[in-house]
């Protein structure tokens, strides 16, 4: 966290604006080479929810993003991405209060080439799903993490599915 001073667009200054700095982080609407749609569930404690995502995490300090994806990618789904990634947004969890950026993909492609290679403290199930399956959870407000919600509206736009 740090404390900046904060000049407002009407000129009146805060003097104690607090920012959380994360660093950025990076997800994908993975789709396989069959078509389906890879997604991770994980407990997520601070919701205190089994959540089901699209796969992805956190940008790790002088990696760019794709680099990043593919690296994610592989260690939770065990699933290796050859094809180009293609960038569907960028988007701020919170822009009032943290810093971080999440940048969403498209790939497309994905084959299993090993089991997952998760840190420690991480348990994650990898589920396929059709985009018509997608489109239903999102439909029954099954997906509850925005971030990805955002990923998986922009994808099925990009695809032709809305």
């Amino acid at each position: 966290m740090r404390v900046d001073k904060c000049e407002m667009p009407d000129g009146r200054i805060v003097d104690d604006y607090y920012v959380l700095e994360y660093p950025d982080w990076v997800n994908a609407v993975a789709l396989t080479e069959e078509g389906k749609v890879l997604m991770v569930k994980q407990y997520r404690h601070a919701g205190g929810i089994i959540s089901l995502e699209i796969p992805g995490g956190v940008i790790e300090k002088g990696e760019d993003p794709e680099t990043g994806l593919r690296r994610e990618l592989l260690e939770e789904t065990g699933y290796q991405f050859d094809d180009k990634m293609e960038l569907l947004c960028i988007v701020y969890a919170n822009p009032s209060t943290a810093n971080n950026r999440t940048h969403c993909y498209l790939a497309k492609g994905g084959k299993k080439v090993q089991g997952q290679s998760l840190d420690e403290h991480e348990q994650i199930i990898v589920e396929e799903y059709t985009i018509a399956e997608v489109k239903q959870l999102l439909a029954d407000n099954k997906i509850a993490q925005a971030l990805h919600c955002a990923g998986l509206f922009y994808a099925l736009v990009k695809l032709g599915e809305m």
